[in-house]
């Protein structure tokens, strides 16, 4: 009897867990129904779209995405541009570092020259197209060869050889105010923009190597000589352009044949070649690269510092 009862008590409780089991099914399908119920009340098919509209948007957003990406990639090779701009940058930073200002301004200062060389050049061959004038090949002079301006022997310039002589005197009084100094000096960055001072204009005088040496170099001092105070008659302000010492650029030289240009002058055009007067033009040198600035503040390239 004991055995028939806890058999009938195991199958009222396996019932028991059925009944709970379908209760709660119920209960979730009555729950289910009361959100599709919800969600049905709540639906307006104004808020929908059509498949062309949404199929739109998309290909809007994969356009914007397109876009976003490329722009990215631009930015990525515009960056590395500027990392290879920068490295550039810092490489000639470095090279400037290196580079001695005193040699620099040195190579500045024979540019000029060679400028102003061709300039006088340029401006007297126009003046006096038959005149023999050529720039050494140093590219520090110019060189008046042969009977340019004196005849063979004679130290006393011809009427027309003296009109030449107060033409370049003209040209250098235009030409000198911004790479001297002194009471007409007259600086400015567009003819002289390196700062590069004058230390002298010499007029030279050479010979050929036929006739006495003593007479030679006596011979190219007094052409020398002339050549310089027909140049001071002509332009009296031209001894008043000074260096940075405070020094008159212009000065003379008698060379004799001691400079010749061709060693050995066998022919009539080689002793000509040999017989000539420089105006030769040579740079002030600084010893220092302070000096420098010293003298971008003489000529007012630097500005001088006033005290607060």
């Amino acid at each position: 009897m004991r055995a028939a009862f806890q058999r009938r008590s195991r199958e009222d409780e396996e019932e028991s867990v059925f009944v709970s089991m379908t209760d709660m099914t119920v209960s979730f399908l009555f729950i289910l129904m009361i959100m599709l119920a919800f969600f049905a009340s709540q639906f307006n098919p104004e808020d929908s779209v059509t498949r062309a509209e949404f199929d739109s948007v998309v290909f809007e957003r994969d356009m914007l995405r397109k876009e976003l990406a490329d722009a990215n990639e631009q930015v990525v090779q515009l960056q590395a541009k500027v990392d290879e701009l920068e490295a550039e940058i810092e490489r000639m930073k470095a090279e400037l570092a290196l580079k001695d200002p005193v040699e620099e301004y040195l190579k500045l200062s024979a540019i000029v020259r060679q400028r102003i060389l061709q300039q006088l050049r340029d401006q007297l061959r126009v003046d006096f197209p038959d005149l023999l004038i050529e720039i050494s090949q140093e590219q520090d002079a110019l060189r008046f060869q042969g009977d340019g301006l004196f005849a063979s022997g004679q130290s006393v310039l011809a009427p027309d050889k003296r009109r030449i002589v107060e033409t370049i005197a003209s040209r250098l009084e235009q030409i000198l105010p911004c790479y001297t100094f002194g009471p007409s000096a007259h600086w400015s960055q567009d003819c002289n923009n390196s700062a590069a001072v004058i230390e002298a204009v010499q007029i030279e005088g050479h010979t050929d190597s036929t006739g006495d040496d003593r007479l030679n170099l006596d011979l190219s001092t007094k052409r020398a000589n002339e050549t310089f105070w027909t140049m001071l008659d002509r332009e009296p302000d031209l001894n008043k352009h000074l260096n940075f010492r405070d020094q008159p650029v212009l000065s003379v030289a008698g060379y004799g044949e001691m400079r010749r240009i061709i060693v050995d002058d066998d022919t009539d055009a080689e002793r000509a070649t040999n017989r000539r007067i420089d105006l030769r033009i040579i740079m002030y040198t600084p010893r220092v690269s302070s000096e420098i600035d010293d003298i971008g503040r003489r000529l007012g390239a630097i500005p001088t510092e006033t005290p607060p």
